[in-house]
């Protein structure tokens, strides 16, 4: 009886590749913003806590050029606050993995936003998360 052939593995096999999703991610981002739908947080700003989580389809591990830089998605995150008052931290949160998205090699954008003052001296804080995947 002859023995069993063991699998190659997908380095032995003709012609396999691989692709490798790299997550990239920034946690605790502190990002004051125009921020609230109530009277009494229109004209101030108000912190937020973002963690952002990004698929990367990174093909070269050794040039920070194939990958997405953390100060670039800190840069986002600035800038969506900077670009005026928004009523809801969900449509922050949409705006920034829309940013984030502009960057071709990211595949998927998880977005974490908190609202630490929400609901003050209750809670923690309050948020949202989502996640946008490229198509």
């Amino acid at each position: 009886m002859p023995l069993p052939h063991p699998k190659p593995t997908p380095d032995e096999t003709p012609g396999a590749s691989r692709i490798v999703i790299t997550k990239v991610f920034v946690r605790g981002l502190a990002v004051d913003a125009h921020i609230g739908v109530y009277k009494h947080e229109t004209g101030r700003t108000q912190r937020l806590i973002v963690d952002v989580e990004l698929d990367v389809a990174v093909s070269n591990w050794n040039k920070l050029s194939e990958t997405v830089n953390y100060e670039t998605i800190a840069a986002k995150a600035r800038k969506v606050a900077a670009e005026g008052h928004r009523g809801l931290v969900e449509t922050f949160a949409h705006h920034l993995a829309d940013a984030c998205l502009e960057e071709p090699k990211v595949t998927r954008a998880r977005i974490r936003v908190e609202k630490p003052s929400a609901l003050q001296p209750d809670a923690a804080a309050a948020g949202v998360e989502i996640t946008a995947v490229r198509q």
